[in-house]
């Protein structure tokens, strides 16, 4: 009893500092809702040279890993097979490792990790072998009550129909796009259990969650994932924000695919998204030689202070409209803080206008600001706006809200683009012509 109170005294003080920790950040201006590429999260970065070395991994015989194996767009994991592919390492470019281990290897894994916590020995384990598996986190292969805390990850979910896995979710009903994700909340096959700061532990213990998938926000919260850990709740790490090929994002779907074991479902979808951009990139390439063609586009939104927040030159939305055939605004745009690898940079009105006030098209970001409904609305934030050559040419767009927890729809973003350099904008997906 008293060893309960004391672990309830632990989660509230947690949750306490979560909340403390969360004041914070809206007095420096950062929502903590909003996804985590936004934030400053310093990563651990490891040569990919290292990715590719197969790790020796104690009781497990590595298989040979062959072409179709290896992961085309991703920088930033590698997958490995072990004993006829009957275990799996996820291998991350931020030396975070995980092995997803048949159900009876977790149970008895398990039981080895509270045996040691308690320093008894009433049953036998091949400790060696243990002791090498603790450097990983391990996953069981047949995970089915799931926290998804990394809203981007639910699409993934969603089109290996593999939703049946997940029991918990760190966003509630109201703030979902996906249908889906919202369906079954209102049914209540899937459960709010907090956001990522401020858990539900007592609904994860009660429930019998075995397994949390978080975003990088998870890391300005450290106290968090230790106690998740500790209540015996593994944590994965969503890495695919930092990915700066729109195409290395989506790949991130055949790791949940080796997690829920429907690795067949997720390189069919893949190949299906994969041959889409390459039916519109041989489109684009085979178009290159037509001269004067229009198709400069900035990307932006205009923040509460009135600054402009657009994307650094390398970020994955930039990329998405290369890809569509487009020419995006700012080239060699960074963060002037190496420290902040956040794929939004603040830039003036007045340094904003220099660079877009020719392009040929505006996209306005709604999944952060609210979408604009006219192009009045537009000059209301600004009037340098009146003088774009979009707007006098009746070439404003915005994007729809859905976009940021849709991962699994990059290939229909870039048709978009393509679509409106065409000056189609009958059949758009993700962006809508502002008239």
């Amino acid at each position: 009893m008293r060893k309960n109170n004391y672990i309830l005294k632990k989660i509230k003080l947690s949750a306490i500092i979560s909340i403390l920790f969360s004041m914070l950040f809206a007095v420096m201006g950062c929502s903590s809702s909003y996804h985590n590429d936004q934030m400053l999260v310093e990563k651990k970065i490891i040569s990919e040279d290292n990715l590719d070395v197969i790790p020796k991994i104690v009781g497990l015989k590595s298989d040979k890993v062959t072409e179709s194996e290896k992961i085309k767009y991703a920088k930033g994991f590698k997958i490995y097979y072990y004993n006829n592919k009957k275990y799996k390492l996820v291998k991350t470019l931020n030396d975070r490792n995980y092995l997803i281990v048949p159900y009876e290897d977790y149970q008895d894994y398990m039981a080895y990790k509270q045996e040691k916590a308690k320093s008894t020995k009433k049953k036998q384990f091949d400790v060696k072998k243990y002791n090498c598996w603790s450097k990983y986190t391990i996953l069981n292969q047949n995970s089915h009550n799931i926290y998804l805390v990394a809203s981007s990850v639910m699409s993934l979910f969603k089109s290996i129909d593999a939703m049946d896995k997940i029991k918990f979710s760190g966003t509630n009903v109201d703030s979902w796009y996906i249908e889906e994700a919202k369906n079954a909340m209102r049914e209540g096959q899937i459960l709010y259990a907090g956001k990522y700061s401020q858990p539900d532990y007592e609904s994860l213990i009660e429930k019998k969650c075995d397994l949390a998938i978080q975003s990088t926000m998870i890391l300005h919260t450290p106290k968090v994932k230790e106690k998740l850990e500790k209540i015996n709740i593994p944590v994965f790490i969503d890495e695919s924000s930092y990915e700066t090929n729109p195409l290395g994002r989506l790949e991130w779907i055949k790791v949940y695919g080796e997690m829920t074991g429907k690795r067949e479902q997720a390189d069919s979808f893949f190949k299906e998204k994969i041959d889409m951009v390459n039916k519109i990139k041989s489109q684009v390439d085979s178009s290159k030689s037509v001269k004067n063609k229009k198709n400069k586009i900035a990307y932006f939104y205009i923040n509460s202070a009135g600054k402009v927040v657009v994307r650094k030159s390398e970020d994955y939305i930039p990329n998405m409209i290369k890809l569509g055939g487009g020419e995006y605004a700012f080239k060699n745009l960074k963060n002037t803080n190496s420290e902040n690898k956040s794929g939004a940079v603040t830039i003036s009105m007045e340094e904003f206008y220099v660079q877009a006030k020719d392009c040929d098209y505006l996209i306005y970001n709604s999944t952060i600001d609210a979408p604009i409904e006219s192009k009045d609305e537009l000059i209301g934030k600004n009037k340098l706006f009146e003088k774009f050559k979009a707007v006098k040419n009746n070439c404003v767009f915005n994007t729809d809200k859905y976009l940021y927890q849709s991962s699994d729809s990059m290939a229909e973003f870039i048709v978009d683009i393509n679509s409106i350099l065409k000056s189609d904008y009958d059949n758009l997906i993700f962006i809508k012509h502002i008239e």
